[in-house]
């Protein structure tokens, strides 16, 4: 198989995995807050380093809910029951999802707040 037809392949599939995450209710909230963030740093012309570490928060975030989205769907699949271990599967991905959660979160604090007092 050519290299340009496995490339088209694999960001088919990518962009195929993202579409998944949007069936997610929690995803749609972070869209959400993604295009209010985005607005709101637009709207107050953060610097260019700001953005980067905005946008790094965001990538962050987005990263670990799809880990997080995959993971649950995954456990579910190989253990449809309720297992101890599948469960505290779940909960390391949601735990990891709070903490780049609160530090997006703190970012966003410390890029907007110099600009709004």
């Amino acid at each position: 198989m050519p290299l340009q037809v496995k490339l088209v392949a694999t960001f088919r599939n990518a962009g195929r995995g993202v579409g998944f995450m949007f069936e997610e209710l929690s995803i749609r909230f972070l869209a959400a807050a993604t295009i209010g963030t985005i607005a709101l740093g637009a709207w107050l012309s953060i610097t260019a380093l700001e953005w980067c570490a905005i946008l790094l928060a965001l990538g962050l975030v987005w990263a670990a809910e799809g880990l997080n989205t995959a993971l649950e769907r995954l456990t579910d699949l190989v253990s449809p029951g309720y297992h101890p271990l599948a469960g505290k599967a779940k909960d390391l991905a949601a735990g990891a999802v709070l903490l780049a959660s609160v530090g997006a979160f703190l970012v966003g604090l410390i890029v907007f707040l110099t600009h709004l007092v």
